[in-house]
């Protein structure tokens, strides 16, 4: 059984930790299934909204598929996720890429 597939059971079989499903995205992310990763993204974001990770992570993957405004919306949304948790590592990172992203 593959990583991706353990992830996937894990899931189906009702997992309600938000690394599973986080985990996942980032599995399909190095399996270079960019599309499937970012809907794996917004799907961690749309049943965890506060797990911070996902939002640089999720603009990363839209950079990638040169989909600026939709890494835009990832990190701006994760900046306000990120101030919101304390996690000022996150918002960093964030506000880093919106930065680059212009």
């Amino acid at each position: 059984m593959t990583r991706l597939e353990m992830l996937e059971k894990l899931i189906a079989d009702g997992s309600s930790d938000p690394f599973h499903h986080y985990a996942r995205a980032m599995e399909l992310r190095s399996l270079e299934r960019l599309d499937d990763a970012l809907a794996a993204y917004a799907d961690v974001a749309g049943r965890f909204p506060d797990y911070v990770p996902t939002y640089l992570m999720a603009a990363q993957v839209a950079q990638e598929l040169e989909r600026d405004d939709e890494a835009r919306r990832w990190a701006t949304n994760g900046v306000v996720k990120a101030r919101a948790a304390g996690d000022g590592k996150a918002e960093s990172e964030l506000g880093q890429l919106l930065t680059l992203l212009g």
